[in-house]
C-alpha cells in the first residue's frame, strides 16, 4: 500500500514539478530581459519556494534552522553535503537573502527549463569535469565575482551526490581557489538531511512522508588557515548535525 501511495504522490509533485519550471522559465526571461537582473533574483526565489513546499506534496516535511550568524558585509562560501538534486532548491530558497551562486556541472547548463537558464544568467560558475583548467577558471572567476559584490557562493565538496547519507571527504580545490580570490570570506557549513532516501532510485518514485532538513551551522573564520583544515571542520560540523 505504501509503495501505491509513493507512485501516487510522486506523480502529483513531479508534475507540479515541471509545471513550476516551465512558467517560471517564461518568467524569468521576461523579468531579466524587461525589469533587469534584481527582478530575475526574486522570480528566482519564487521559483525556489515552489519546488520546496511543493514537497508537502508527498506528505513529507520541510524544515530549516539556522545556526549562524550570516553577515550582509563579507562573502559568503557555503559549503554543503550533496544528498540528491532536491538539496538545491530549498537551500536557494533558504538562503535567498544571500543569493548564493553555485558551483555547478557544465552539463545542467543547458536542456533543462528555468534551472539551465538560471545557472547561465547568474554568474555560476559552469565547471567541465574533464577539464582542470576550466574548471579552476570558472571557480577562479566566481571567487572574484563574490569578492567585488560582497555576494555568496556555495560548493558541494563531496563532488557527487551521495545519497546514503555517508559522506565521501570533502575536497578542498575548489574552496581554496574561492578563498585565494575572495579572503574576506566567511565559511557557512549547510546539513542537508533526508533528500538522498526521499529519492534513492532516481526521481521516480519519491519515498512520501519522508523528514527531510536543511541546517546552517555556525560560521567558521578560514583566515589564516589551509582550506584542508577548514573543511575538516565543516564536515565534521555537518556530520555532527546528520547524527
Amino acid at each position: 500500500m505504501k509503495k501505491i501511495i509513493d507512485y501516487i504522490l510522486s506523480t502529483i509533485y513531479l508534475l507540479h514539478f515541471g509545471l513550476s519550471l516551465l512558467v517560471f522559465h517564461i518568467a524569468q526571461v521576461v523579468a531579466l530581459n524587461v525589469f533587469g537582473k534584481k527582478a530575475h533574483e526574486k522570480i528566482v526565489d519564487y521559483l525556489n519556494f515552489s519546488l520546496t513546499y511543493g514537497l508537502y506534496l508527498t506528505g513529507s516535511s520541510v524544515t530549516f534552522k539556522n545556526s549562524a550568524v550570516i553577515p550582509d558585509d563579507r562573502p559568503i562560501i557555503f559549503v554543503a553535503n550533496h544528498q540528491s538534486t532536491f538539496d538545491i532548491p530549498a537551500i536557494i530558497w533558504f538562503l535567498r537573502k544571500r543569493h548564493p551562486l553555485f558551483v555547478s556541472k557544465i552539463e545542467l547548463a543547458k536542456g533543462i527549463p528555468s534551472i539551465s537558464y538560471n545557472l547561465r544568467k547568474s554568474g555560476a560558475a559552469l565547471i567541465n569535469r574533464k577539464d582542470g583548467k576550466q574548471a579552476i577558471a570558472e571557480i577562479s572567476r566566481l571567487g572574484k565575482l563574490v569578492h567585488d559584490t560582497t555576494g555568496a557562493a556555495i560548493i558541494f565538496p563531496e563532488g557527487t551526490r551521495t545519497a546514503s547519507g555517508i559522506m565521501k571527504p570533502f575536497v578542498p580545490g575548489g574552496v581554496a581557489m574561492l578563498l585565494k580570490r575572495s579572503p574576506n570570506a566567511l565559511i557557512v557549513p549547510v546539513a542537508v538531511d533526508g533528500t538522498g532516501r526521499f529519492n534513492p532510485k532516481g526521481i521516480f518514485p519519491l519515498i512520501s512522508f519522508s523528514k527531510l532538513s536543511w541546517t546552517a551551522l555556525p560560521a567558521i573564520e578560514p583566515a589564516g588557515r589551509k582550506a584542508e583544515e577548514i573543511l575538516l571542520e565543516a564536515q565534521e560540523a555537518i556530520q555532527r548535525e546528520l547524527n
